[in-house]
């Protein structure tokens, strides 16, 4: 009897998937491939190719102990294909198989691939539902559909009534669905932070860094002191740490920012949860249990499970129900190329230095610096959409496109006109200022206003304020925004357009 050839891809590291109750250990196997197409369709920073190499060669190795033949392919095997199609065509020439089976993948350009195969192969290839996550594709679809608004909160909750997690009956436990009022506190100096959790690289690591060195050499992002988990039980350790750690300060420190200090009070299980090493429900239920357990607030636990299984799961969900349409929208026209900074961190607004020279570090920025500082200044600077969608899915280790769109097109640059938030998250100068000891050491005066020595975020502010009137004036969220706007008197209105100008004018430039 022909057996089935499983396609195990690098961000599903988990046994937990319906796949492996599938398999046969007696006639099938599990094919994992390292191929050009998906390391370098967009230059992703090294350490993501490390972590998902490493990880991809560890979960290998724990498989074959298992008993599952495992066919695995490494980036630099002289026959290699260059993609994943190739790879399962070339086995298809040395054995027999019956079918294929596939794990519905995260990216909506490599599933439409993939519902080609079976005609382009001439072999009957199955997709797979990916049962990492809570709530299923058709769940979030059901949930949305009749809707006006997509709105996370009321998605949230709503998982919180299927799950019962955080639930007390039908009634949140405490109360309040939400604590965020509770999580906005800007960091003391004194604030001792736990340092975070990192494993020197083994023989597999090592190797691995290696092959990134000689043949990524022009990828973003530097290799220095790679310490990622890249088995299951070291993204375990993580999160026990988390826990044990981080999680008690977690919720009233999670929008704060230091100089020089980008791990803080998070979590840094992303990098794990979207490979696969750890599962969101797990995650969710440990987080739980250290509240039932008077280990963590409430505020801390219900902050960081919101993330989780409301917005992670609302964001995966959102991705599927509008794609492919998502990728393209550009709801305020913006146009302007990503300014050289991006790629080198060399400007004199140090919040945007701080937050893209940990990004190149560390393959790393927390949710407030990636939200609020670099997509901050992405929309109020009006840089193009398509542009800053890749450079995010290229610079962090734990970007794939089912997250990282939503996030940058929807949440960030307001690309879609409101279906994902119900405002542009636009700020001046003045929140970094609040969240964060930026400014101190900044180039520019947070509280000049306007002229050359002003941050550019205040001028930035209001001039995209006054562009784009005729789309958000009326947006009841923007009320107040605008009636400070409308008493402006003329004198500061040109003063802020002729600081933008002077401003773009140099970002064109490059000029640092």
């Amino acid at each position: 009897m022909a057996g089935t050839l499983f396609l195990l891809l690098g961000d599903q590291l988990t046994e937990s998937l319906e796949m492996f109750q599938c398999i046969n250990k007696n006639t099938d196997a599990v094919l994992m491939a390292e191929v050009k197409q998906e390391a370098t369709y967009v230059h992703h920073h090294k350490k993501k190719i490390v972590l998902l190499f490493s990880a991809m060669r560890h979960f290998a190795r724990q498989l074959e102990n298992s008993g599952i033949e495992v066919i695995y392919r490494t980036y630099d095997c002289a026959d290699n294909q260059g993609s994943l199609q190739g790879e399962v065509m070339r086995q298809l020439k040395l054995r027999d198989w019956g079918r294929v089976v596939v794990t519905e993948p995260g990216e909506h350009r490599l599933l439409i691939s993939m519902q080609q195969w079976s005609s382009m192969l001439g072999v009957a290839v199955e997709i797979l539902p990916d049962t990492r996550f809570i709530c299923s594709r058709q769940g979030f679809a059901d949930w949305a559909e009749g809707r006006k608004q997509l709105r996370m909160e009321f998605f949230y909750r709503e998982m919180r009534r299927q799950t019962g997690v955080l639930m007390e009956g039908t009634r949140p436990v405490g109360g309040k669905w939400n604590y965020d009022q509770q999580n906005r506190e800007p960091m003391p100096a004194n604030v001792a932070v736990p340092k975070p959790t990192i494993f020197q690289p083994d023989p597999v690591t090592k190797e691995v860094i290696a092959l990134v060195k000689a043949h990524f050499p022009d990828h973003f992002g530097e290799l220095e002191r790679f310490g990622f988990a890249v088995t299951r039980e070291q993204a375990l350790t993580v999160l026990n740490t988390f826990i044990q750690e981080r999680l008690p300060d977690f919720g009233r420190y999670q929008d704060a920012m230091r100089e020089g200090d980008p791990w803080l009070f998070h979590s840094h299980l992303s990098f794990y949860l979207n490979c696969g090493l750890l599962t969101p429900r797990e995650v969710v239920s440990q987080a739980e249990a250290a509240y039932h357990a008077g280990q963590v607030p409430l505020n801390s636990a219900e902050g960081f499970i919101r993330q989780v299984l409301g917005w992670r799961e609302f964001v995966r969900g959102f991705y599927w129900y509008f794609m492919p349409d998502l990728a393209s929208q550009n709801y305020f026209s913006a146009q302007r190329p990503l300014p050289e900074f991006f790629w080198t961190g060399h400007t004199n607004m140090n919040c945007l230095r701080q937050c893209i020279q940990d990004t190149r570090k560390h393959a790393y920025a927390h949710h407030i610096q990636r939200l609020m500082v670099i997509g901050n200044f992405s929309l109020l600077a009006e840089l193009s959409p398509q542009a800053v969608q890749e450079w995010y899915l290229l610079v962090y280790a734990d970007a794939y496109e089912w997250v990282e769109l939503p996030n940058v097109a929807s949440m960030i640059l307001y690309a879609d006109g409101g279906k994902l938030a119900s405002k542009p998250y636009i700020a001046s100068g003045s929140y970094i200022n609040k969240m964060s000891d930026y400014c101190s050491n900044c180039g520019y005066s947070v509280a000049k206003k306007t002229g050359p020595s002003a941050c550019p975020f205040n001028y930035l502010y209001w001039q995209f304020v006054a562009r784009h009137a005729d789309k958000l004036a009326s947006n009841p969220r923007m009320q107040l925004i605008y009636n400070s706007f409308y008493r402006m008197d003329d004198s500061k209105r040109s003063a802020v357009e002729q600081s933008c100008a002077e401003f773009l004018q140099k970002l064109e430039k490059n000029d640092v």
